[in-house]
């Protein structure tokens, strides 16, 4: 497989892209690619060069754009993962998974029982870094989609905001299986909805009040059956059940 470059501001009528330094450095330090390999550059969106490395700076490569190129195929329903935030790095895990199973976004939530402060994820770095690994997520597999991450929200500014703007036409609570009466192993038909939202809890799960409210704003209460997952596993479990039973 050629290597893979990203390129934000990738311009195909130019004819012509420059790298970035930390991209530069990766194909020319690391993998020590010279003037003439050909490399594929995808800047996020779904665009995707075959290119040739033309000149190599100090601080740039510049490459040479040849045809598009095709990329992993994107699934056909857009899936938002609301997934309250880890401690230590645990989230980039999440992230990097999400990237992986196609999701379209990762909205980082602030609950009842997150352990990580509000403090520690408004500030902008912590979204910044999970924006570089969903950046080295694509290029691994082979997405010229970089999932959005959106701006961290309380969770019930998260419920607020979708009551108003109905945004997600299918919206799973994954909970735990005692914590609501009414919660379902099945999955509700997508049919020909567009977009998918799914949330999911931290360490500590969801709150009583927490999965009321969710409820009482039209999410449905969802389990994946008798068993308790660890947070860190649960989102990449709920997504390959997602992908695989609405064929994503």
């Amino acid at each position: 497989m050629l290597p893979r470059a990203f390129v934000p501001d990738l311009d195909p009528s130019s004819g012509h892209a420059r790298l970035s330094a930390d991209e530069s450095a990766h194909l020319t330090r690391v993998l020590r690619l010279r003037v003439g390999a050909r490399v594929l550059v995808f800047d996020g969106r779904g665009t995707q060069y075959l290119a040739e490395m033309t000149a190599i700076a100090k601080e740039a490569a510049t490459v040479s754009l040849l045809e598009p190129a095709a990329a992993a195929a994107e699934p056909r329903l857009a899936l938002t993962l609301a997934q309250a935030v880890l401690k230590g790095d645990k989230m980039d895990a999440i992230v990097r998974d999400a990237t992986m199973m196609g999701d379209t976004a990762v909205w980082p939530l602030i609950t009842e029982r997150t352990i990580v402060p509000w403090s520690a994820v408004e500030q902008g770095r912590a979204s910044e870094r999970w924006h570089r690994v969903a950046v080295a997520s694509a290029k691994q597999c082979g997405r010229a989609v970089v999932p959005t991450i959106l701006a961290p929200s309380r969770f019930t500014a998260m419920l607020t905001h979708e009551v108003a703007n109905s945004s997600a036409s299918v919206r799973l609570h994954l909970v735990e299986p005692s914590a609501a009466d009414e919660a379902s192993t099945s999955l509700p038909s997508v049919g020909s909805a567009d977009r998918a939202l799914v949330a999911i809890g931290p360490e500590g799960g969801w709150s009583a009040d927490e999965v009321t409210q969710a409820r009482e704003a039209g999410w449905q209460a969802w389990t994946l059956g008798g068993r308790t997952l660890r947070a860190e596993s649960a989102p990449l479990a709920v997504l390959a059940v997602l992908a695989y039973a609405w064929k994503l």
